[in-house]
């Protein structure tokens, strides 16, 4: 007789910036005997609270919480790393005989935590060094344009800020000679190891919209522009994967001089709200999804007794 090997239980409660899922997250855990890691591509920074929107040590109300404050600004971050880092945690979260949930808003580490997606690491390549050139002369929407038509999905899917993930597409693409995007639709169909439950945190538009200009708000009362110059006196720049974080990449200019902090502000509001509807494009396209619609629900306190049900349909809890 075949022994059925038991999954272990993973909770993932995501969805767009500034729909309220920090406070959710810590109901939850406190529900289900849960501790928290960040996938949060951002708050894993030290020295960047006000523009990450960063949960401060009292917020946590006794909860643990992984991948937080935990790299200097001047180290690289990316999926792989994020990868090792969440599965160390997992494991300490299960020998704790506890369920790890995994909160944040960056849909390509959850996806990649989720399934186990194997990432094929390549070291620095002196076609790696060509891209990085190409973009510091032409701009990244030039470098981006050269994924058209060798990977036209990856072209529509990467944004072409995002230039660590555009370079990686190009290099991925150079090293083996199929697209990335083939390659992730691959692992994609992977089934997950874990028993899981994935939850996507949503609203009415126009809400999240007004949830966004008042987080920007409360921001730059906060001293976000403070926080930035101090960051480039530290010796941060632009070009540093920190840097290119929302909050962050949109004050250096006014900073620099370039614009009015006027027309910084705004920027970061018009960027913010693109990117919130880029998240939820993402998550929309992702399997398994259970969809907790805030507009449906007079509480949080409602929102969490939903989802504890879903949970406890697939034996989680």
């Amino acid at each position: 007789m075949q022994t059925q090997i038991t999954k272990r239980p993973l909770i993932i409660l995501t969805g767009p910036t500034a729909i309220g899922k920090t406070a959710l997250s810590l109901k939850l855990a406190k529900a289900v005997n849960g501790e928290i890691i960040s996938a949060d591509s951002m708050q894993v920074y030290q020295l960047m609270d006000i523009g990450t929107a960063k949960i401060t040590p009292e917020e946590m109300e006794g909860i643990p919480h992984y991948l937080i404050d935990v790299l200097e600004p001047m180290k690289d971050f990316n999926v792989v790393i994020f990868q090792k880092m969440a599965q160390k945690a997992m494991e300490e979260i299960y020998a704790k005989g506890k369920i790890p949930i995994i909160t944040g808003g960056t849909g390509f580490y959850i996806q990649a935590l989720l399934y186990d997606i194997s990432f094929e690491e390549t070291e620095v390549s002196a076609y790696r060094e060509e891209l990085a050139a190409y973009y510091k002369k032409h701009g990244a929407h030039a470098l981006h344009e050269r994924l058209r038509e060798i990977d036209p999905v990856s072209y529509k899917e990467i944004h072409e800020n995002n230039i660590k993930r555009v370079i990686r597409a190009l290099e991925f693409y150079h090293d083996t000679g199929y697209p990335i995007s083939k390659h992730n639709t691959e692992q994609k169909k992977k089934e997950s190891p874990y028993q899981f439950v994935y939850f996507v945190l949503n609203d009415d538009r126009t809400l999240l919209y007004e949830r966004i200009e008042k987080r920007v708000d409360e921001m730059m009362r906060q001293g976000l522009v403070e926080e930035v110059r101090k960051l480039l006196e530290y010796g941060c720049t632009k070009d540093m994967v920190s840097m290119q974080g929302l909050g962050y990449k949109e004050i250096i200019p006014y900073l620099d001089g370039k614009c009015s902090l006027e027309e910084a502000v705004y920027i970061l509001k018009r960027d913010t709200r693109h990117f919130a509807k880029r998240q939820l494009t993402w998550f929309r396209r992702e399997k398994d999804v259970t969809w907790i619609e805030k507009s449906l629900y007079d509480s949080e306190e409602e929102m969490l007794q939903s989802m504890l049900e879903a949970l406890s349909k697939k034996h989680i809890i």
